[in-house]
Protein backbone atom coordinates (compact mmCIF):
# COMPACT_ATOMS: atom_id res chain seq x y z
CA UNK A 1 0.00 0.00 0.00
CA UNK A 2 2.05 3.06 -1.22
CA UNK A 3 0.17 5.75 0.64
CA UNK A 4 0.64 4.12 4.05
CA UNK A 5 4.56 4.01 3.27
CA UNK A 6 4.14 7.61 2.24
CA UNK A 7 2.25 8.32 4.94
CA UNK A 8 4.73 6.40 7.59
CA UNK A 9 7.56 8.33 5.56
CA UNK A 10 6.24 11.95 5.87
CA UNK A 11 5.25 11.40 9.53
CA UNK A 12 8.93 10.08 10.37
CA UNK A 13 10.09 12.79 8.87
CA UNK A 14 8.09 15.28 10.07
CA UNK A 15 9.18 14.54 13.58
CA UNK A 16 13.18 14.46 12.58
CA UNK A 17 12.91 17.54 11.43
CA UNK A 18 10.83 19.22 13.49
CA UNK A 19 12.18 21.90 15.24
CA UNK A 20 12.59 19.94 18.28
CA UNK A 21 14.74 17.34 16.58
CA UNK A 22 16.88 16.61 19.69
CA UNK A 23 15.05 13.45 20.77
CA UNK A 24 15.37 14.23 24.50
CA UNK A 25 15.25 18.27 23.96
CA UNK A 26 12.96 19.95 27.49
CA UNK A 27 10.74 22.43 25.88
CA UNK A 28 11.39 26.13 27.12
CA UNK A 29 8.83 26.25 29.77
CA UNK A 30 9.71 22.99 31.08
CA UNK A 31 13.39 23.51 31.38
CA UNK A 32 12.59 26.98 33.54
CA UNK A 33 10.26 25.06 35.46
CA UNK A 34 12.84 22.55 36.56
CA UNK A 35 15.99 24.91 37.06
CA UNK A 36 13.48 26.91 39.55
CA UNK A 37 11.66 24.63 41.95
CA UNK A 38 13.16 22.93 44.56
CA UNK A 39 11.77 20.68 47.30
CA UNK A 40 9.14 17.53 46.34
CA UNK A 41 6.74 18.25 43.23
CA UNK A 42 5.83 14.48 42.09
CA UNK A 43 2.29 15.55 40.09
CA UNK A 44 4.51 18.24 38.14
CA UNK A 45 7.17 15.93 37.43
CA UNK A 46 4.88 12.96 36.66
CA UNK A 47 3.43 15.15 33.82
CA UNK A 48 7.11 16.01 32.69
CA UNK A 49 7.89 12.47 32.59
CA UNK A 50 5.13 11.09 30.51
CA UNK A 51 5.43 14.30 28.00
CA UNK A 52 9.06 13.53 27.39
CA UNK A 53 8.26 9.91 26.51
CA UNK A 54 5.28 10.82 24.43
CA UNK A 55 6.97 13.46 22.61
CA UNK A 56 10.33 11.05 22.56
CA UNK A 57 10.34 9.90 18.53
CA UNK A 58 13.61 7.93 19.43
CA UNK A 59 11.87 5.92 22.34
CA UNK A 60 8.26 5.68 20.15
CA UNK A 61 10.28 4.32 16.96
CA UNK A 62 12.39 1.67 18.71
CA UNK A 63 9.28 0.33 20.60
CA UNK A 64 7.16 0.16 17.35
CA UNK A 65 10.56 -1.76 16.16
CA UNK A 66 10.44 -4.10 19.61
CA UNK A 67 6.70 -5.37 18.66
CA UNK A 68 6.61 -4.85 15.00
CA UNK A 69 6.04 -8.72 14.89
CA UNK A 70 5.01 -9.32 18.31
CA UNK A 71 1.10 -10.88 18.65
CA UNK A 72 0.78 -11.84 22.14
CA UNK A 73 0.34 -9.69 24.68
CA UNK A 74 2.46 -11.40 26.95
CA UNK A 75 5.61 -11.10 24.61
CA UNK A 76 4.59 -7.18 24.85
CA UNK A 77 4.77 -7.24 28.15
CA UNK A 78 7.77 -8.94 28.19
CA UNK A 79 10.06 -7.05 26.24
CA UNK A 80 8.12 -3.77 27.04
CA UNK A 81 9.58 -4.76 30.55
CA UNK A 82 13.06 -4.94 29.77
CA UNK A 83 13.08 -1.94 27.53
CA UNK A 84 11.49 0.08 31.34
CA UNK A 85 14.04 -1.87 33.59
CA UNK A 86 16.93 -0.69 31.24
CA UNK A 87 15.73 2.85 30.85
CA UNK A 88 14.87 2.98 34.61
CA UNK A 89 18.02 2.05 35.75
CA UNK A 90 20.26 4.17 33.82
CA UNK A 91 18.00 7.25 34.14
CA UNK A 92 17.82 7.06 37.77
CA UNK A 93 21.21 5.70 38.92
CA UNK A 94 22.70 8.33 35.64
CA UNK A 95 21.21 11.59 37.68
CA UNK A 96 21.37 10.31 41.56
CA UNK A 97 24.96 9.70 40.75
CA UNK A 98 25.68 12.67 38.24
CA UNK A 99 26.99 10.24 35.71
CA UNK A 100 26.35 12.12 32.32
CA UNK A 101 27.31 11.24 28.57
CA UNK A 102 27.46 13.57 25.72
CA UNK A 103 24.19 13.91 24.37
CA UNK A 104 24.84 14.17 20.81
CA UNK A 105 26.74 10.89 21.34
CA UNK A 106 24.04 9.38 23.33
CA UNK A 107 21.52 10.32 21.36
CA UNK A 108 23.29 9.13 18.02
CA UNK A 109 23.66 5.40 20.23
CA UNK A 110 19.77 5.75 20.76
CA UNK A 111 19.47 6.28 16.68
CA UNK A 112 21.16 2.93 16.29
CA UNK A 113 19.20 1.07 18.31
CA UNK A 114 16.36 2.04 16.09
CA UNK A 115 18.44 0.72 13.08
CA UNK A 116 19.65 -2.32 15.14
CA UNK A 117 16.14 -3.08 15.55
CA UNK A 118 14.39 -2.50 11.94
CA UNK A 119 17.59 -4.67 10.97
CA UNK A 120 16.22 -7.54 12.69
CA UNK A 121 13.01 -7.39 11.89
CA UNK A 122 14.16 -7.39 8.44
CA UNK A 123 15.79 -10.88 8.97
CA UNK A 124 19.20 -8.90 8.31
CA UNK A 125 21.68 -11.01 11.02
CA UNK A 126 20.25 -14.07 10.03
CA UNK A 127 21.18 -13.61 6.26
CA UNK A 128 24.67 -11.58 7.29
CA UNK A 129 25.82 -13.81 9.87
CA UNK A 130 23.86 -16.91 9.85
CA UNK A 131 22.03 -16.48 13.97
CA UNK A 132 19.71 -14.59 15.39
CA UNK A 133 21.39 -12.54 18.14
CA UNK A 134 19.51 -13.00 21.56
CA UNK A 135 16.80 -10.25 20.66
CA UNK A 136 15.61 -9.95 25.01
CA UNK A 137 19.38 -9.12 25.40
CA UNK A 138 19.52 -6.22 22.76
CA UNK A 139 15.87 -4.55 24.24
CA UNK A 140 17.81 -4.65 27.69
CA UNK A 141 21.12 -3.59 26.71
CA UNK A 142 19.43 -0.57 24.58
CA UNK A 143 17.18 0.44 27.06
CA UNK A 144 20.23 1.41 29.06
CA UNK A 145 21.29 3.50 26.60
CA UNK A 146 17.83 5.17 26.32
CA UNK A 147 17.72 5.60 29.93
CA UNK A 148 21.44 7.27 29.80
CA UNK A 149 19.21 9.82 27.44
CA UNK A 150 17.20 10.75 29.76
CA UNK A 151 19.60 11.42 32.81
CA UNK A 152 21.75 13.15 30.72
CA UNK A 153 19.25 15.68 29.85
CA UNK A 154 17.87 16.03 33.35
CA UNK A 155 21.74 16.68 35.08
CA UNK A 156 21.90 19.37 32.25
CA UNK A 157 18.96 21.30 33.67
CA UNK A 158 20.32 21.09 36.95
CA UNK A 159 17.90 19.88 38.91
CA UNK A 160 17.74 20.89 42.62
CA UNK A 161 18.91 18.32 45.07
CA UNK A 162 16.01 19.06 47.67
CA UNK A 163 13.33 15.96 46.88
CA UNK A 164 15.68 14.71 43.89
CA UNK A 165 15.10 11.52 44.80
CA UNK A 166 10.92 11.07 45.06
CA UNK A 167 11.36 13.84 42.00
CA UNK A 168 13.52 11.73 40.01
CA UNK A 169 11.02 8.59 40.88
CA UNK A 170 7.49 10.36 40.18
CA UNK A 171 9.65 11.35 36.56
CA UNK A 172 9.91 7.70 36.14
CA UNK A 173 6.54 6.54 36.84
CA UNK A 174 5.93 9.51 34.14
CA UNK A 175 7.62 7.90 31.74
CA UNK A 176 6.61 4.83 32.14
CA UNK A 177 2.97 6.09 32.00
CA UNK A 178 3.72 7.83 28.55
CA UNK A 179 5.09 4.39 27.65
CA UNK A 180 1.99 2.95 27.68
CA UNK A 181 0.17 5.33 26.07
CA UNK A 182 2.44 5.47 23.26
CA UNK A 183 2.67 1.69 23.35
CA UNK A 184 -1.31 1.37 23.23
CA UNK A 185 -1.53 3.86 20.43
CA UNK A 186 0.94 1.24 18.38
CA UNK A 187 -0.78 -1.52 19.31
CA UNK A 188 -4.20 -0.10 18.13
CA UNK A 189 -2.56 0.71 14.62
CA UNK A 190 -0.90 -1.99 14.51
CA UNK A 191 -3.63 -4.51 15.05
CA UNK A 192 -5.83 -2.36 12.14
CA UNK A 193 -3.07 -2.90 10.03
CA UNK A 194 -2.12 -6.68 10.64
CA UNK A 195 -5.93 -7.58 9.25
CA UNK A 196 -5.30 -5.90 6.46
CA UNK A 197 -3.75 -8.14 3.27
CA UNK A 198 -0.70 -5.77 2.68
CA UNK A 199 0.57 -6.13 6.14
CA UNK A 200 3.32 -8.86 5.28
CA UNK A 201 3.35 -7.16 1.55
CA UNK A 202 4.48 -4.11 2.90
CA UNK A 203 6.36 -4.84 6.53
CA UNK A 204 9.41 -4.81 5.25
CA UNK A 205 9.01 -1.79 3.56
CA UNK A 206 7.97 0.12 6.43
CA UNK A 207 11.29 -1.03 8.54
CA UNK A 208 13.40 0.17 5.65
CA UNK A 209 11.85 3.42 6.52
CA UNK A 210 12.32 2.91 10.59
CA UNK A 211 15.81 1.89 9.83
CA UNK A 212 16.26 5.42 7.48
CA UNK A 213 14.77 7.29 10.15
CA UNK A 214 17.37 6.07 12.55
CA UNK A 215 20.20 7.12 10.53
CA UNK A 216 18.91 10.77 9.94
CA UNK A 217 19.36 10.69 13.65
CA UNK A 218 22.65 9.21 14.05
CA UNK A 219 24.07 11.54 10.93
CA UNK A 220 21.90 14.51 12.59
CA UNK A 221 23.36 13.41 16.37
CA UNK A 222 27.34 12.93 15.08
CA UNK A 223 26.91 16.20 12.95
CA UNK A 224 26.04 18.31 16.19
CA UNK A 225 28.93 15.91 18.39
CA UNK A 226 31.76 16.90 15.70
CA UNK A 227 30.52 20.54 15.24
CA UNK A 228 30.65 21.18 18.76
CA UNK A 229 34.02 22.83 20.13
CA UNK A 230 35.54 20.55 22.77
Amino acid sequence: MIALRLSIASAICALVFSSTAFAHAVAEGDKGYIQEISGVHLLPFVYLGAKHMVTGYDHVLFLLGVVFFLYRLNHVALYVSLFALGHSTTMLLGVYFNVGINSYLIDAIIGLSVVYKALDNMGAYQRWFGFQPNTKVATLVFGLFHGFGLSTKIIEYEISPDGLVPNLLAFNVGVEIGQLLALTAILIAMGFWRRTAGFWRHAYAANVVIMTAGFVLIGYQLTGYFSTPA
